[in-house]
């Protein structure tokens, strides 16, 4: 994984997680990797990779069986979708549309370019 320098490499091993769970590469009561193996797969600090793990056990994205590893807490992925959805609408959305204003790009450049990347 390349990590960028835009936020703390635990935020982007957090993110990558989610990521994982949306794209449903784990699903609800999957056991994900241990702290120790997706340190190793990242090339990471083993500290780093529990902040991860303690950030999203703190919101509820997964939970720990003690002995027996980390699990994906049911209903994780709609959480993390409707959080990434409403950061979406109010962080980015706002600075695309300054974008588009800037560059005199319309709602029809955007759906000619949408159906493009569909084919």
């Amino acid at each position: 994984m390349m990590f960028t320098n835009d936020k703390p490499i635990f935020q982007q091993m957090a993110d990558r997680l989610e990521d994982e769970i949306l794209a449903m590469v784990y699903q609800d009561d999957d056991r994900i990797p241990s702290v120790r193996e997706y340190a190793v797969s990242l090339e990471v600090n083993t500290n780093t990779a529990v902040k991860a793990y303690e950030q999203l056990a703190r919101a509820n994205i997964i939970y720990n069986k003690r002995g027996m590893g980390y699990y994906v807490t049911p209903g994780a992925r709609e959480q993390i979708l409707q959080q990434r959805r409403q950061a979406f609408l109010q962080e980015q959305l706002p600075e695309l549309f300054r974008q588009m204003r800037l560059l005199d790009i319309g709602i029809g450049d955007v759906e000619q370019a949408w159906s493009n990347q569909q084919q």
